[in-house]
């Protein structure tokens, strides 16, 4: 089963700034190899132990699959973009059996060979019953530990490289069907410490909001704290026809919400735009093309921003589509991803 991203998608408060646009398509080279960054090939920009690099940013996605077919579909996304993946973004729920529980599955772990990886971990189980799914107060409880953490905790440890790991992502939109705010941050924290407690020292602890400044005071009440988290992730998007809004550019998606997260959650912490994208217009044929073509310069301003996750899929709904619509799209966001500031010295295998 795939994800089916069926989390409400909410829309950032517009910041009305001037596009820049296309200037040309340039052939792009193959990315450099897992160690061999272009910008860190002296090693004076590797990354630190939470993954974050001392210059630039990392490229990832998420990128339209099934379990099984993992890696075939990041080999072929890779090939159209020019370059490899630093980040591959993958999701498992808390079933006890079958690869949607499993984390670290056999395609992850060969994809993850030479690239990063970041797993979604949502308190859900897909296709199982309403008595089956997770609540965060029984998470909280350890009423999960022996069947649920303990596994997965064990299945990373095992696995031994670090991999960014998300618990419930966009967990705003699930207040309350879920639980309280302070049933999410205690779930989070049992999860946290109970890996610590088995002796997992090889995950980087993301957390990852919607990004949707009308939930800012949710935002303030689910933030676990500092002890928590590595990294701030936050999911904006140009919805356009999706729901019903203006087109935006890919600066105004951005800017409100990394002021917002910078002077109101954390000055420091590393950033992570964990989930980009934008709808097509099809009658602006060259736009999404322009949209992307935004992206390094936008991201080169945004203070703290060390990743850069392209959505390469859809959401539920008519005219929800926010995957690469044509052919200039793609050559847009690949030369977009060959800019310098996207090609760091990865962490050695």
């Amino acid at each position: 089963m795939t994800p089916r991203h069926d989390r409400l998608r909410m829309i950032s408060v517009p910041v009305l700034l001037i596009a820049a646009l296309l200037a040309g398509v340039l052939a792009v080279q193959k990315s450099p190899g897992w160690d061999d960054g272009a910008n860190g090939a002296d090693g004076t920009c590797a990354a630190d132990e939470r993954l974050v690099p001392e210059c630039g940013a990392w490229f990832g996605a998420y990128v339209r699959h099934d379990k099984p077919e993992l890696e075939e579909k990041v080999l072929a996304y890779e090939d159209r973009i020019g370059r490899r993946l630093d980040i591959v973004y993958t999701y498992h729920d808390m079933s006890t059996d079958g690869l949607e529980g499993q984390l670290l599955t056999e395609q992850e772990r060969r994809v993850g060979e030479d690239r990063m990886l970041l797993l979604s971990w949502e308190s859900k189980w897909w296709g199982g019953t309403a008595e089956q799914q997770p609540s965060w107060s029984e998470i909280a409880s350890g009423a999960l530990d022996e069947t649920v953490v303990d596994v997965q905790a064990q299945r990373i440890k095992d696995y031994g490289k670090k991999v960014f790991l998300s618990f419930d992502l966009e967990m705003d939109t699930r207040v309350p069907d879920n639980g309280t705010t302070e049933e999410y941050v205690a779930a989070y924290r049992h999860i946290h410490d109970r890996f610590r407690e088995l002796g997992v020292e090889n995950v980087v602890w993301t957390w990852i909001v919607t990004g949707y400044t009308g939930h800012a005071e949710l935002f303030l009440r689910l933030y676990p704290g500092d002890a928590y988290v590595d990294w701030i992730g936050y999911n904006q998007y140009n919805y356009f026809r999706c729901h019903k809004t203006d087109w935006k550019t890919f600066e105004d998606t951005q800017l409100a919400t990394h002021a917002w997260m910078r002077e109101n959650i954390s000055d420091a912490k590393p950033l992570m735009l964990s989930e980009f994208g934008t709808a097509d217009d099809p009658a602006a044929p060259r736009a999404q093309a322009e949209w992307y073509a935004q992206v390094p310069q936008v991201v080169k301003r945004l203070e703290g921003v060390k990743a850069a996750l392209q959505w390469n899929y859809r959401d539920p709904g008519p005219n929800c589509d926010l995957s690469l619509a044509r052919d200039s799209s793609w050559a847009a966001l690949r030369e977009a991803v060959a800019d310098p500031f996207f090609h760091q010295l990865r962490p050695a295998p």
